[in-house]
């Protein structure tokens, strides 16, 4: 009886699209120079696009834990997020790659516009130019805003932290850091007690 020869083992599949991609030290500092470029108005509101979703350098819910940590951190969110995203990656050489990458470029633009501006701060239509690039940034985080919400729409627990958070600062006005000194406890302990009963569901 003739027997067929075994398929050969296919070595060069395709990745699954949803694959994460681990940056080198130089693709970090090209990806966040060119996000400081680009991110007029901050780079937060384009950061969360870059990085899940263009370079897939990290999962929405790893983004959103990690801005979670540079939020409650002294200092610039997206300053400490390109620290962390380099040195989970690539240790001290990758948290430096992504400072610098970051810092550079706006740096540069920011004290050339210093100096046009100083010569052109009373003419009108610069004054208009301000007011709408104000308006284009405040879109672009109410954007990056609504992203990372709509996923804690599944987490019950998640979602009542982020009210509670909410209503402290945006209506209550509460310092930063008081709400974070009692919202990210109580949201460890909710996330603890969520996962134990995950473990004793299974």
């Amino acid at each position: 009886m003739h027997k067929h020869p075994a398929d050969p083992p296919h070595h060069n599949e395709p990745a699954p699209q949803n694959a994460l991609h681990q940056p080198s030290v130089r693709e970090i500092f090209l990806g966040f120079l060119g996000l400081g470029f680009t991110s007029f108005g901050g780079a937060l509101p384009l950061a969360r696009r870059a990085i899940v979703e263009q370079r897939r350098w990290l999962s929405g819910a790893e983004f959103t834990d990690l801005l979670g940590l540079c939020q409650f951190l002294p200092g610039g969110n997206v300053i400490n997020l390109s620290v962390a995203i380099g040195m989970r990656f690539h240790g001290w050489r990758g948290a430096l790659a992504g400072l610098l990458g970051l810092i550079a470029g706006p740096s540069i633009v920011v004290v050339g516009l210093g100096v046009l501006y100083e010569r052109t701060q009373n003419d009108p239509h610069v004054r208009h130019l301000f007011v709408g690039l104000a308006a284009a940034a405040a879109g672009l985080l109410v954007s990056m805003a609504l992203k990372i919400v709509l996923p804690l729409r599944h987490d019950k627990s998640a979602a009542v932290v982020a009210l509670l958070g909410f209503v402290a600062i945006a209506a209550l006005r509460v310092p930063l850091l008081p709400t974070m000194l009692v919202l990210t406890p109580l949201g460890v302990a909710l996330a603890a007690r969520a996962a134990r009963r995950e473990g004793g569901a299974r």
